[in-house]
């Protein structure tokens, strides 16, 4: 009979059998985890070029597909990197966009408006009822994008103002606080050389309490204008300074397109909206109340933007017969009383300088607003220059 140690021996010998079988487990293991891994990325890679070409299909081959690559090109158009756009639908395509809507633009504007408001009634506000509010605000949503819309009840109430220093534009915030208006929006466009500039170069022309103070029109005899008459009548379309004199402006500025004329909106449908963005438009109803809406953009989770045809509906619901687009985009916002933001402006450095907004004030007569371009040329003026 062998001696116990010897089939402790034994059994110790043949116990270490498995452990020279670990490693090849292992390795087994291993050469399982590799082929899964390499059939998960051949899954993945035939997945992903399969759901690019199924993309590209439906992007470039689809009548759904190419209407949102032409939006999608629009909302290019609208930012700094308009040249983006050129990826999308061919730089050919993209400069016979640019000029069909400057086109569109321009023939949106040749309807002459017919719309009138009713004549203040002499004592109106006197009566026992106590006035309505001059200002209020209401929050506005729709695909993809949330705004406000500003309205202003009697539209004599409404005044251009402009910088108060000369060389540089000033925020709407810094107006409504220095000026102690109600509230304020953006208004007139401006140059703006590689998107940095002073906001102190207006485009087109700039007219405050009847009297022209900057005059951009160089050669062009009518340029598309946004503003009110001394009557509190709003006024927008191509006009030349002339017309416009006659016509007894008031406060004006030079922007595009026009989008509702006589009750009926001009932009047929969304696809031809020019894109979405931040907007900023004005607009007036049948009773003569000012309409100002403002649409945030270019913040995905919160608010992409509106195409020119979502603000124009918005606008027509509201009961506007005249409307017209403002300068949006970056310099979109909304100002209440003491200088406090309501919306939330897209721009990265926060809100822009400009060289016009429109502010609305219980007392626009005691509000004084110097010419701050007087003596001026548009050659004189360094639109990049801090």
């Amino acid at each position: 009979m062998p001696p116990r140690s010897t089939r402790t021996s034994s059994h110790a010998a043949s116990g270490g059998t498995p452990k020279t079988a670990a490693p090849q487990r292992s390795g087994k293991t291993v050469r399982r985890k590799k082929s899964f891994l390499w059939r998960l990325y051949k899954f993945v890679f035939v997945t992903g070029c399969l759901s690019i070409l199924l993309f590209a299909i439906w992007f470039y081959l689809t009548p759904w597909g190419n209407t949102y690559r032409y939006m999608l090109a629009d909302s290019l158009i609208t930012t700094q990197h308009r040249e983006w756009a050129k990826y999308i639908i061919g730089e050919k395509a993209l400069r016979e966009r640019v000029a069909g809507y400057v086109k569109q633009f321009e023939e949106m504007g040749e309807e002459r408006d017919t719309h009138t408001i009713p004549e203040e009634e002499e004592g109106s506000g006197t009566g026992e009822q106590a006035p309505e509010e001059l200002t209020s605000v209401k929050e506005v949503d729709g695909e993809g994008f949330h705004g406000y819309l500003l309205t202003v009840r009697d539209p004599k109430k409404v005044r251009l103002v402009v910088p108060n220093k000369t060389g540089r534009g000033e925020r709407v915030s810094s107006m409504v606080k220095r000026t102690g208006a109600i509230a304020g929006v953006n208004a007139g466009g401006f140059a703006d050389p590689n998107w940095r500039g002073n906001g102190f170069k207006p485009i087109g022309l700039v007219i405050s309490q009847g009297k022209v103070y900057y005059n951009g029109l160089g050669s062009t005899k009518s340029v598309q204008i946004v503003g009110i008459d001394k009557d509190g009548k709003m006024l927008a379309g191509k006009y030349s300074l002339k017309e416009l004199m006659e016509l007894g402006i008031s406060e004006a500025v030079s922007f595009s397109p026009r989008i509702i004329v006589n009750g009926k909106g001009l932009i047929p449908n969304r696809s031809q909206g020019w894109g979405v963005a931040p907007r900023t438009v004005m607009g007036q109803r049948e009773d003569g109340a000012i309409l100002f809406l403002l649409i945030d953009g270019r913040q995905p989770g919160y608010s992409i933007g509106a195409t020119l045809y979502d603000a124009q509906e918005i606008l027509l619901e509201n009961g506007a017969v005249i409307a017209a687009n403002l300068d949006g985009g970056s310099s979109t916002v909304l100002v209440q009383e003491g200088g406090e933001i309501v919306n939330k402006p897209s721009s990265s450095s926060g809100e822009r300088y400009l060289p016009t907004a429109f502010l609305v004030f219980e007392h626009p007569e005691t509000v004084d607003v110097p010419n701050i371009w007087e003596g001026l040329k548009p050659s004189d003026i360094d639109a990049g220059k801090w």
